[in-house]
């Protein structure tokens, strides 16, 4: 390879190996967020086996890119070709990980429906035990997005949790807090499990969730691309150099 060519590919692959470096220091940021944000979104994760794992998984693979995209960016700087091969091995099963991933997501799309959640709900949902992993995840959703149902609190009916509590309509959960209180109490707790729709939450919790990270889904969306799209062009310049290198 000439040396200007050589030079040339030398400083795309600093270049897209610093965006990679830059992109794994986010998701490091996003991974430690998701366990230590006070808005009480590590409560529902730590409640969740799946979610907690997903977190640690974020952190796993920030840490990763981040590592990569230090190498990459010494590999090149550097020639060296042990460390432009090493580069392009482990990004390439990255790249294969996140690729499966993305087809693993399209594929259980199904299971991220309405109908799905309502029917987890009506099925699972206990109310008041919090030592189940499934409602006390619930229970926090609803409290932390003001929320109640999937799609409304008729949700309840017919559900596990009214063959629990019949004498409930809704789940303490479901009821409305006066954020002016210390510790947010009940506004009216009594009325609100009878029902009376002026002291419980009325939205659902797919609208209230999908609503609070509408814009987040979207940019992450735009983000996995940019990200493929950039670890790909890192593996070709990686390969060229150690092609190039004498």
């Amino acid at each position: 390879m000439e040396g200007d060519c050589l030079s040339c590919v030398k400083y795309l692959m600093f270049i897209f190996n610093f965006f990679i470096f830059l992109g794994g220091a986010c998701l490091l940021g996003v991974g430690i967020w998701v366990l230590v944000d006070p808005a009480g979104f590590q409560e529902i994760v730590a409640a969740n086996p799946l979610l907690f794992t997903g977190a640690y998984i974020i952190l796993a693979m920030g840490a990763m890119l981040f590592l990569l995209g230090f190498l990459g960016c010494c590999g090149a700087i550097r020639e060296n070709k042990c460390l432009l091969l090493f580069f392009f091995m482990l990004i390439l099963i990255i790249f294969l990980a996140e690729l499966a991933a993305a087809i693993l997501a399209f594929i259980f799309r199904e299971h991220l429906t309405r109908e799905y959640f309502t029917k987890e709900l009506k099925e699972h949902y206990q109310g008041y035990n919090n030592t189940d992993v499934f409602t006390a995840t619930w229970n926090a959703f609803m409290n932390t997005f003001d929320c109640c149902g999937v799609n409304s609190p008729d949700d309840f009916e017919g559900s596990r949790f009214r063959l629990l509590y019949p004498d409930d309509l809704v789940p303490e959960a479901c009821c409305k807090r006066d954020i002016h209180t210390r510790g947010g109490a009940f506004i009216s707790k009594e009325e609100c499990l009878m029902g009376n729709m002026l002291f419980r939450n009325n939205k659902g919790c797919y609208s209230a969730v999908v609503d609070y990270f509408e814009m987040y889904i979207y940019i992450s969306g735009a983000l996995a691309i940019v990200v493929l799209t950039i670890e790909l062009f890192a593996m070709v310049f990686a390969m060229c150099l150690f092609r190039g290198i004498q």
